[in-house]
């Protein structure tokens, strides 16, 4: 095993490419109870178009199979909920799906290897058949009307129309009623066999463990596969510019709902950590809840709370949502807009440059004293082809003159959007 060190946070990464594919990531955490298991695959939402290792021809599947598949993998051959197997053995098992990978996980303080033994098991043996793939769209198909009644997440996904023409990265995780209605047992099958090969995983393990022994345990429970090759994804090429500058939608809430969305591109290899950082320092001094904005809308009575600040970012998308309510959502985006042409003029303060600094490596270093956020996080950034450590010593490059140049190629008020939700 290979062995990183981090002598910021005091911890260690042990990381085995195994020869199957399967990339295996522990931290160990002496003295900690709760152990933590993630096992992802790099297949998300996004991922409908594609070229299957070994053939030349495009396959193409309808959108939300890879959260289809993430709902029908607990269900087995001989009857049992792997899930209620889990449950049973005092674990708290769960799964999710984003637009580009699919996670199991279970976390514990007994009974992690017993736990171990299904889920292991579960994830390398999918059950699909027509009466439980037809039975499963039902299900799937009241979350999705859920989901439509729900004002948080309509105005997240309205800010992403207002802003992708092609990407699918604006596009429901659970796909609609009309696509699932498309999806059968050999689609699930095709796209688990094509995805879920162990060169396309990953899993991370956080607790206090022997790495060794850990590791020869996760190997006795690995059915025996080849890494298939590189899959090729294909993505329609998406225009720089935005869709609409607005949308608005009538639903049924207290207070109107914003999202602010500002597109962008996705950064190169080497610049993708150092820009995720200095994106996040700038939303804080820009709109943070020490920022002079912050200050301004709360003495008008104009935003409740703190706003939401987030960047994300895969292989070809990259955009910033800032999101909350607002007495005046318009209002609040002309001041945000304001706020921006200041420091465009004037450049980012270097006293307040420190101290956001400052706070957000506090941050960072924080997420290392739970093994939950550190297994998710070395999960979601390895499949950005980030080791999750870079995050601590990237942020001392950083000066302002990067953070002002990133001020005026990423807040351009051509690619900004915004979506309400009010009564």
């Amino acid at each position: 095993m290979q062995i990183i060190e981090n002598l910021k946070v005091k911890e260690k990464l042990y990381v085995e490419k195994l020869e199957n594919g399967l990339t295996v990531m522990i931290i160990p955490k002496k003295g900690i109870q709760k152990k933590y298991i993630i096992w992802g695959t790099n297949y998300g939402s996004n991922d409908s178009t594609f070229i299957v290792p070994g053939d030349t021809e495009i396959t193409e599947v309808p959108k939300g199979v890879a959260h289809f598949l993430e709902h029908k993998m607990f269900e087995q051959e001989n009857g049992r909920n792997s899930l209620d197997v889990l449950t049973s053995l005092g674990v708290n098992a769960n799964a999710y799906t984003t637009n580009n990978h699919t996670a199991y996980l279970y976390e514990c303080t007994d009974n992690f290897y017993e736990a171990l033994d299904e889920f292991m098991d579960y994830v390398q043996h999918p059950y699909f058949t027509d009466e439980n793939v037809e039975k499963e769209k039902g299900i799937i198909g009241q979350e999705i009307m859920m989901y439509d009644d729900y004002p948080d997440w309509k105005v997240y996904l309205n800010a992403l129309e207002c802003m992708y023409h092609k990407n699918p990265v604006k596009l429901d995780i659970t796909g609609t009623i009309e696509t699932i209605s498309k999806i059968d047992k050999e689609i699930l099958y095709k796209c688990y066999n094509t995805f879920y090969n162990p060169s396309n995983m990953a899993m991370v393990i956080s607790g206090d463990f022997e790495p060794e022994k850990l590791l020869e345990e996760i190997k006795r429970r690995l059915i025996d596969s080849k890494s298939n090759g590189e899959i090729k994804r294909i993505f329609e090429d998406e225009p720089r510019e935005i869709v609409k500058e607005k949308s608005e939608q009538k639903m049924e809430v207290s207070r109107p709902l914003y999202t602010i969305g500002i597109k962008d591109i996705p950064a190169e290899e080497k610049e993708k950590v150092k820009k995720h950082i200095s994106i996040e320092i700038l939303l804080n001094i820009l709109i943070g809840s020490s920022s002079e904005l912050y200050k301004k809308l709360y003495e008008m009575g104009n935003s409740y709370s703190v706003p939401g600040i987030e960047y994300e970012f895969g292989k070809d998308y990259a955009y910033i949502l800032i999101s909350g309510q607002s007495n005046n959502p318009e209002e609040l985006n002309d001041l945000f807009k304001e706020q921006i042409k200041k420091f465009i003029d004037n450049g980012i303060d270097n006293q307040d440059f420190e101290r956001t600094r400052k706070m957000i490596y506090g941050e960072y270093i924080k997420e290392y004293n739970d093994v939950t956020s550190i297994s998710r996080m070395f999960l979601s950034d390895y499949f950005k082809g980030i080791n999750s450590f870079d995050y601590l010593e990237e942020i001392n490059t950083i000066n302002v003159e990067y953070l002002n140049q990133v001020l005026k190629d990423v807040f351009n008020e051509k690619n900004m959007i915004l979506s309400v939700v009010r009564n």
